[in-house]
């Protein structure tokens, strides 16, 4: 079974990747990232401080608070059209009578997306980093490596939320319809109005914080945050709940193991909808 999912994992893999390459929607996720990252160093923000941060850190910071407003929208989008546009398309009536498996099919699929998801990110980042030691930059390499686990994880835990309504859906229209609808429901579950509302509603901090906390792109934006602001001042008495909860140690690690157990929970969740339901 092992030797069956490896031999079907390959081509669907690698067709993955290639049709990525090819589409529109990957020159445009990349010429995005690439683009920040260079608008970025042509604006001199390497050069300015906040915070105590210069050089590369101060791109850094930046740079990780606008990829986690695009991110999201970008891999949920170009993703939910997947499996949905193929059972439109008529591609699993080919699949069913190729010697590939269902299994290998669908995994080389989500590991190829993901791939192609998370590099143009990686790169850009990488990129900014390459430039900084050429140009005498001091390169903070463990903000680096956190930053860029930050990114893996948030690229999987959307790309999970994708593939699970792709395969629901019955249509790329309602796919999209239910992208947008996930993506706008988690920005209202931000502090603007989660917390206005449990304030208004006088509930304890605790129970407030815990349920913000369940917003991958909260606890996401609390993680990057932490790097730059250790104390948390700029969320007041919330800080010192998390602190309590999990102290920063805990939470760094909170942030990545959460929103990857939230992607591949979807991701599992799809792929046994996948299997199980009509292909046709």
């Amino acid at each position: 079974m092992f030797n069956n999912l490896k031999h079907s994992l390959k081509p669907a893999l690698r067709l993955e990747m290639t049709e990525s390459l090819r589409a529109r929607w990957f020159m445009l996720y990349a010429l995005v990232f690439g683009g920040i990252v260079a608008l970025l160093f042509a604006f001199g923000l390497t050069e300015s401080r906040i915070l105590g941060f210069i050089g590369l850190s101060r791109l850094l910071v930046t740079y990780i608070q606008l990829v986690m407003a695009i991110l999201p929208v970008f891999v949920l989008i170009s993703t939910v059209r997947s499996i949905a546009g193929d059972r439109e398309a008529g591609v699993f009536e080919y699949l069913l009578s190729l010697p590939v498996s269902l299994a290998g099919w669908f995994w080389g699929k989500f590991i190829g997306r993901y791939l192609m998801v998370f590099a143009p990110v990686f790169v850009a980042m990488l990129g900014a980093a390459l430039w900084a030691l050429v140009a005498d930059i001091e390169v903070p390499w463990t903000m680096f490596l956190y930053y860029t686990g930050l990114l893996a994880s948030l690229s999987l835990c959307f790309l999970g939320i994708a593939m699970l309504i792709s395969v629901l859906a019955r249509s790329t229209d309602i796919a999209q319809g239910m992208a947008f609808l996930v993506w706008l429901f988690l920005l209202l579950f931000l502090d603007l109005i989660l917390l206005g509302v449990l304030i208004q509603e006088q509930v304890p901090s605790e129970i407030a914080i815990a349920i913000a906390l369940f917003n991958p792109l909260q606890t996401f934006r609390t993680a990057a945050l932490m790097l730059f602001d250790p104390q948390l001042i700029v969320l007041g008495p919330a800080a010192f709940v998390l602190f309590d909860l999990f102290g920063t140690l805990g939470y760094k690690v909170f942030a990545l193991v959460y929103p990857t157990t939230i992607g591949l929970v979807c991701a599992f969740l799809a792929y046994r909808s996948f299997r199980r339901g009509d292909l046709l």
